[in-house]
Order: structure tokens, then sequence, then C-alpha cells
């Protein structure tokens, strides 16, 4: 798009001579004429000026008048001139440079180096001039009173074009641009000017050059690397070009070009004008007013143009270039969306900063808050202060309609539905980080205050109210939030991103429940739902969605994957802290489909095991025992006595009601065993918890004879125990186990001579099976007969043998002693002696010898055997028994002559051993190793047994080895 950037004026007209060099000085021009001449020219007071408020230095949008002719200002012609603001010089270049203070014009210095030099730069901030004639480069510095020379370089061929770079200097040189080193002359190849036009250096203030190559002009940094995307076209290859801040001006033989420089770091500042200057003439090019400029490229559509014009502005305008900005932006967006380029529309939206509001008027599927007042889209500002520009318009959504009966059209407004919807989403996202922000701030600074304040409880149950009964809370962030947060959902939705969705709802967010939950439910999103009333605290109505979504999928297998008892266990992990009860309400189902990990559940949840006990034994008894064993199972230490007593006692009451059935039937058998029995058996064994004294009370006296001998077991009543499993069930084998169990666990409390009296016992029992048969009789009879007989003692199996004399058995060495009173042993033999040898369980009592010899004491086991008992009979237990006391014996007898030898050793060898182990070595500075004769130092060292020769440790090592080497190599000689 062309544009007036630039008002051409004819500043001079008709100048009588030649013009072949032009400066502007202040307000004033500096024309250098073919006859040697300098006409100095001056705004013409008697027209009126056209130019808007100037600076009085600058130049003057008006006729120029001559002031005053400075005659032969130089010898020949002049080819340029600069003026050197910041040192008040005139830089000429004629035959050779010269140097003329102003405003007097008069020659100070001419620098006869410079005779016939072409060309010249000169780096303002150094005070540097480099020039160049033929092939030679020189650079000269001005010191403030003259000009000192400081190098000179040559070059391949005659300089046609120079320019400073950085340090160093460009050169155009043939056809072919350099970088010369200006420390070292060092030359570096950039890239060729091309064919017609000569080489044309260009300099910017950044330090970067603008190099010509035919009719492009090419960007190069100050080390001639390219710079991307920096060239700029012209009609054809350019004479001179000047750099005006945001333009590029070309002089070419026809006509004068300018150009946009659209990358902002390479536009340089200059005077207010541009002069350009031709036979006899010279014309002004003032540029047209930034304002006015934007104004006529917004009006024509060239937004971009406009936008890069805006960044121009000056710095105290800033107020008013990024309105100017912003109305930019929302009028190119909205061309943008017009035009179906909907990402880059979003994108000039969010650079507008409108209201999101403003944005979601464009998209009527879109569904907001009721609270929401949404905007129409406005009229556009004028961008011209005036309002004259014509450029107020209405902003309209202007969305192709389908045609119902044009299926073509149809598919194309579904796709551009698509695509604007997708271009929004993007624009939510960008928009939505600042604005959840501050929603989060504003609810915490709330939280905060009212937590001070004394309407603390209020404000909570306020807060919390808003989330389930959507009251407006007045509050501008969180207003515009849940706007954001809702439309971006519901453009999620209609754009097939349900797993997007998900993702919004999981992290925080404002969406508004009513719209969103509609939503959700018409489109089966309901992990999304979920996730929406969990965002939302509403937890009661999720967990409601989740088991209907389980059952369902029990029913007919959808969402199976998805929706398991699993996940009920899940969301209620988080809740267990806060809402128990709620947990519990909605755990019966998961307990009955995934026991395990409910229990896992309330135990990492620390709910107390009595509230969920009492809540099951309320709404669901039927799963308080399972929960019970389940706890006992996971964690014994969990639960507490009495919960451990009501879960026996549940287990006891179903097994009692099993055998009341069988009995009624009289089909009850001692030795079947159903799984609740199998299940009381392992908790009265494993739990010691409950109190037996109360089980035994239920238990019937003539059968449930294994649960007897257990809460015997507890209560320490061993012998009846052992009794029940010997003579009422006719397991010997778990009367065995039993004394193995308690052996086992009270050997690491009680000596081992207590805990093998328990083997004896069931010998005994063994050894008399009548009398221990009445005994355990009469015993359960008194239980069953009197209520307080649990807190009796039974007696031992022991008081039923009357008193004898003493005998002497010759105890066997190592047997275990046992503290049996005199005259308990010898009744016990003539008593299973009298009951004759049928009665005896003589396999029984010798398999246990055999296999338990060793926590059985030996020599009262041989007391109470009977006397008619075979000795073969007994080598399984007298074996193995002799064979440890033997071993033990001989162990002992060398241990006692070890010592005795040791007391015995003559005093000298002691007396010497103790002189060499005291032996002292003392280490000086003067301490020499005895192999390399060097200082020990505080390196590592070993002494000889003679206490004398001292040696580094590295040294003895080495010698060790030597020898070794030596040895072996003898070895193989031989």
């Amino acid at each position: 798009m062309v544009h007036g950037a630039y008002d051409s004026f004819e500043l001079i007209n008709n100048c009588p001579t030649k013009i072949d060099a032009v400066e502007s000085y202040g307000s004033k021009l500096l024309v250098g004429c073919s006859d040697g001449s300098l006409r100095i020219y001056g705004p013409d007071s008697s027209i009126a000026d056209q130019s808007p408020p100037f600076d009085s230095l600058a130049l003057r949008k008006k006729p120029y008048a001559l002031e005053r002719t400075v005659a032969w200002f130089s010898k020949k012609a002049l080819l340029s001139m600069k003026v050197l603001e910041s040192r008040g010089l005139l830089l000429s270049l004629s035959e050779s440079i010269a140097f003329h203070r102003l405003p007097n014009f008069e020659t100070i210095v001419v620098i006869a180096k410079a005779k016939g030099a072409n060309v010249y730069s000169w780096d303002d901030r150094r005070g540097f001039l480099c020039f160049a004639r033929q092939k030679r480069v020189s650079i000269f510095r001005h010191d403030g009173r003259g000009f000192l020379e400081v190098k000179e370089f040559g070059v391949p061929d005659t300089v046609k074009s120079i320019s400073w770079s950085g340090e160093n200097i460009c050169v155009g040189v043939r056809k072919d641009y350099m970088i010369l080193n200006a420390t070292n002359g060092a030359l570096s190849e950039v890239f060729s000017s091309g064919k017609i036009a000569p080489p044309l250096v260009v300099p910017l203030p950044s330090g970067e050059l603008i190099l010509g190559k035919e009719n492009i002009g090419v960007l190069v940094d100050q080390n001639g690397k390219l710079v991307q995307a920096g060239r700029i076209c012209w009609s054809e290859a350019p004479i001179a070009v000047v750099i005006q801040k945001p333009y590029a001006i070309a002089l070419s033989p026809r006509r004068v070009e300018i150009r946009v420089l659209h990358d902002a770091c390479h536009l340089i500042k200059s005077n207010n004008a541009i002069v350009v200057a031709s036979n006899n003439s010279v014309y002004g090019l003032f540029p047209v007013p930034l304002g006015a400029q934007i104004v006529q490229l917004t009006a024509s559509g060239e937004f971009e143009e406009a936008l890069t014009l805006c960044k121009l502005l000056p710095p105290k305008d800033a107020d008013l270039r990024a309105a100017r900005e912003r109305l930019i932006h929302t009028r190119y967006a909205h061309y943008l969306f017009e035009n179906g380029c909907y990402e880059e529309a979003m994108e000039h939206f969010l650079a507008s900063q409108v209201d999101i509001t403003y944005v979601l008027s464009l998209y009527p599927s879109i569904v907001l808050p009721k609270t929401t007042t949404i905007p129409k889209p406005e009229k556009l500002m004028d961008l011209s202060p005036d309002d004259s520009s014509g450029l107020s318009d209405d902003l309209e959504t202007l969305l192709p309609q389908p045609s119902e009966s044009d299926e073509n059209a149809a598919f194309e407004f579904k796709k551009t539905s698509h695509n604007t919807l997708m271009a929004l989403i993007k624009y939510l996202q960008k928009k939505g980080y600042n604005i959840v922000e501050k929603a989060a701030a504003e609810g915490m600074e709330e939280v905060v205050l009212d937590a001070i304040g004394d309407n603390f409880t209020s404000a909570r149950s306020k807060k919390s109210n808003k989330r389930h009964d959507n009251v407006p809370i007045n509050s501008a962030a969180r207003d515009m939030a849940a706007i954001l947060d809702t439309a971006l959902l519901q453009a999620l939705l209609l754009t097939g991103q349900p797993s997007a969705a998900l993702e919004l709802l999981n992290g925080l967010n404002y969406c508004d429940v009513k719209i969103c939950e509609e939503l959700l439910q018409n489109g089966n999103h309901y992990a999304a739902l979920l996730e929406l009333y969990k965002s939302n605290s509403m937890h009661r109505e999720s967990l409601r969605l989740l088991h209907q979504l389980v059952e369902e999928s029990k029913r007919n297998q959808s969402h199976a994957g998805e929706f398991g008892p699993e996940a009920i266990v899940e969301y209620l992990k988080p809740l267990c802290g806060t809402d128990p009860m709620l947990v519990l309400e909605f755990s019966l189902f998961v307990l009955e489909n995934r026991p395990t990990q409910t229990i896992e559940l309330f135990l990492s949840g620390n709910i107390p095991a009595d509230m969920v006990n009492a809540y099951l034994k309320q709404h669901a008894p039927n799963m308080q025992g399972r929960y019970l064993e389940l706890m006992l199972a996971m964690n014994e230490n969990r639960i507490s006595a009495n919960l451990q007593n009501e879960m026996v006692q549940i287990s006891l009451s179903e097994v009692l009601e099993w055998y009341s059935e069988l009995s009624a039937q009289q089909m009850w058998d001692e030795k079947a065993y159903s799984p609740t029995r199998k299940k009381l058996l392992s908790a009265l064994e494993s739990i010691s918890g409950y109190n037996p004294e109360a089980l035994l009370e239920h238990l019937p006296p003539d059968a449930l004879f294994e649960e007897h001998a257990i809460l015997f077991g507890k209560m320490n009543q061993h012998e009846l125990a052992l009794s029940l499993y010997v003579h009422k069930l006719h397991v010997p084998e778990l009367a065995l186990a039993y004394c193995d169990r308690v052996y086992d666990s009270a050997v690491h409390r009680l000596p081992v001579k207590s805990c093998g009296n328990l083997y004896l016992t069931l010998l005994q029992i063994y050894l008399n099976p009548p009398k221990t048969t009445k005994y355990f009789e009469n015993s359960i009879m008194n239980l069953a007969s009197s209520p307080n007989t649990s807190t009796q003692k039974v007696s031992s199996v022991a008081s039923l043998k009357s008193k004898v004399g003493r005998k002497k058995i010759a105890s066997i060495e190592g047997a275990e002693d046992m503290r049996i009173g005199p005259s308990n042993t010898d009744t016990t033999i003539e008593e299973s002696s009298e009951e004759g040898g049928s009665t005896v369980m003589f396999d029984q009592v010798l398999d246990l010898l055999s296999r338990r010899w060793d926590r059985i004491n030996g020599a009262y086991a041989l007391k109470i055997l009977p006397r008619e008992t075979k000795l073969q009979n007994l080598l399984p237990f007298l074996g193995p028994l002799v064979k440890k006391s033997s071993e033990a014996y001989r162990n002992s007898s060398v241990i006692k002559s070890l010592r005795q030898t040791e007391n015995l050793q003559p005093k000298q060898v002691k007396d010497e051993l103790y002189n060499q182990r005291k032996a002292t070595v003392k280490i000086s500075r003067d301490s020499t190793c005895s192999l390399c004769d060097k200082k020990i130092g505080t390196s590592v060292f070993a002494i000889y047994p003679n206490g004398k020769t001292l040696v580094h440790f590295v040294c003895f090592r080495d010698s060790q080895n030597k020898k070794g080497v030596t040895r072996g190599s003898l070895l193989k000689k031989r």
C-alpha cells in the first residue's frame, strides 16, 4: 500500500550555478557549487511558514533565500560535505579533505595526505576519520586541537565506497565488499556487489550496514554476516541512500524512492527532513506526522504497517500510543475474523486487551452464566484526534450461515465453526492464566480477612454455598474466571476434546456448575462430570453418580474398565480426614466387592475402627464380621480388645447356629469343619484380645472339643487342652503341635527348663488315659454347672497321683532338670503299671520320646515309664540323648584342661611375652630408613623384630616382592 509518508517541497529554485553538494546546518542549507563557491540559504521570512510547530534548528517547510556566498570555498568542485555538529566543524571533500570552523566557514586544517581522496567516513563517537585514495586507506584521529594519523593500510584496488563498521571499516573494492580490520589491516570478503552497480555502503547507528547489491540493499552486521530477513529492494540500483526512521530514501538516476524498514532495530534518527538536490534545485522531503500516516494505513486496511508506525510514536505519548494500538488490533482482529483467519484474529484480540466477553459475543453457541452481561460489539473510535478520518465502522460477526439444501455449504459451515472454536480455545488458554491467578489471589485474600474478622464462620459457609448453590459473589476477578472457564470447557467439548476438558476440571477452575453439568450430562462425559462435582466439593453428588456408573458397568459392561469399585475407593481416600461419615456411607458397596481395598482405605484414612464397627453394626450387620476379620488380618494392633472379643463372638454365634442345626438333624460330627468354624478356630488361635472364660460358658459341654481345647490353652489350662486333643478328638498330632506352639512361644520368655514341663504332662496323659479322661469330664461338668467356674483354678494332672517313697534313677549327663516333688514320681509308675499295658498309649509315648528327646528331661521321663518298658524301644530316645550328653561332657573336659594348662605356664614365658608387648619405638626427625637411607618423617614405617631396624613400609614391601621374584627365578633355573 502506497501512502503519503513524505511531503515534497521545493526549497531552492533556479540556482545560478550547478549544485555539486548539499548539506543542512540547523535551519540553513549549505550548497556547494561547481565554481567552488559555497552558498548559504535560509528560510525566506517574507513568506508564510507551512510547516507545523518546529525546532528552531530544523529545516522549514517554506522557500529558502540566499543569505550569503563564500567565494573560492574550494579550488575544485565539491564532492561532498558533512556538518560535524558535536565539534562545530564542516568537513568538505574536494581535491583533498578540509575542515572549516562553523559558523564562519574558515578553513582550519587541510589533510594533505588526503589529496586525491574520493570517499571518506566519519566516526563521531570516537572522532576517527577514514578515507581512501587510490589503493590506500588512511585513518586519522581528532584530538580536539588537530588531526593525527593513526594507521594506513593497502587494499587490492581503488575504494569506491567506505564506512565505519564498529571498530572495523567496510570498503567496496571493484565489485566486492570487504571488512578491513582497523588494527592489523586484515581483509575478509563479504560478498559481491553485482555486475552493474558499484559498491554502496550505508552505515546504521546500531553498527550494522546496508550494502548495495544491484537493486537490493542487504543488511549485514559489523563482521559482514548477513542479518536474518534484512533486505530492501529498489526499482533500480541507487546512487545514494539516506535512513530516516522509519524509512530508507534512495536516490536513483531517474527518481527518489522511499521504502519502509520493517525491522525497528535498523531505523535511525536524522533531521526532520531529507534533502534532495538536482542540478539547480533543492527539495525537502518532510515526513508526514506519524499519527496521520497511522490513520491512512488503518483506513486502507494496512494494519501491520499502522502497528509498526505506532511503535515509533514518542515515549511521551505512551498512553496515546497504547490506545491506538489497542484500537488497531481490535479492528485488525475483526477484519481477520471476517476473512477466516481465526487464529490470527485471536492473537490481535489478545493484543487489544479487550474483555473476553467482547470476543465471546462472536460465538452465539457458547452459553455464559446468567449474571454475565455480554456487551455488543462497539464502534471503533476514530484514530484521529478530530474524528475526521471516517474510520468508525460497526464491528459485527459475519459468520457464514449454511443453506439447508446445500450439503457442501453445511460441511463448510461445520468446518468453519470448528476452526473458530479452536482459535477461541487458544485465545482463552492464553488469557486464562492471569485471570485465574487473580481470582485465586482474591479468594485467598478473602479467606484471610474472614479468618481475622468476627464473621469467619459465616464467611466460610458463604464460600461453600457459592459452589453448591451458585450464589452470586461480588467478585469481578472470580466472575471473569467463571466466564472464561465455562466458555473454555464448552469450546473443548464442542471440538471433541473431552480429555482436554477433563484436564481443565482436574486443576483449579471456576466453571459454572449448572451450565457445565447440563452440557456434560447431555454428552455422557461422566469422567469430566465427576471432576466438576469434585472441584466444587459436591462429593455426595459425585459419589452417587460414581455408584450409578459402577452399577451400570456391572449390568451391561459399559465403562467397565473406567468405572469400577476401585474408582469409589480412590475417590473416598481424600475424604477420610474431612468427612468420615460420608466415607462410611458410600463404602458399604465397595466393602462387599473390594473388602481388602476398603479396609486399606479405612486404615490409610485413620478412621477409628470403633466408628466403622458401630456404623456397620447399625447399617450393615452382615458386613461387620467381615470388616473385623480383614482388620485383624491386616493390622491386629489397630483393633482393640473389645472389637476382637466382638469379632470372636460373631463367629461363635454363627458356629453355634450351625451346630444346633446339625444336632437337631442328628448329623453332628466333631470332625466336620465348615468355613465358619475354620474361621472361628483361626481367630481363637491367632488373636489374644478376647475373654476365653466368657466364651467357654457358651460352648456345649459335649461338643466343639477343639474350641474347648484352644480356650483352655488361652487360660493356661494345658492339661485339659492336651486331654481334649488326646482322648476326645483322638488326634495326638494336635496335642504335640500344641506343646510345640507353647514351647516356641515361651522359650524366649521363660527358662528352658520350665518350657519342657508340658511334654512331660503330655507323656503322663498318654500313660494314664482313664484317669485323665475322668478328670477332664469332671472339669467340663463343673464349668457348665457353675457360672463362676471360669475363675477357679483347675488342678493339674499331677494331683491325681498319690504319694509314695522316693526312687533313685541315675541322671543322664546333659538332660534338663525338672523340679518335681519327691512324692509324685513313684505313684505315677505304680499307677501306670496297675492300669495294665492295655490302657497305656505306649506307641504315642515312644513316638513322643523319639521326636522330642531334646525338650524332655530324660531322667524324669525314664522315672515315669512303666517297668516293663524294653530298653530296645527306647533306643531312638536314649541314643541321641546319650550322644549329646557325651559331647557336652567331652567339651567341658577339654575346656577344663586348657584352663589348667594356661595356669601352669612358666612365669618367665609370661614375663618375656609381656616385655615384647610393651616395647616402644621412638621416631625423631633424624630417623632414617635402613633400605633407602631417607628420613622416615611422617610416612608409614615398619620395624624389624630386633626392635632397632626401621624401614619405610613401602621399601619393606618392595624388598619382599624382590625376594619373591628372585626365589621364583631360582626355582625355574633348577
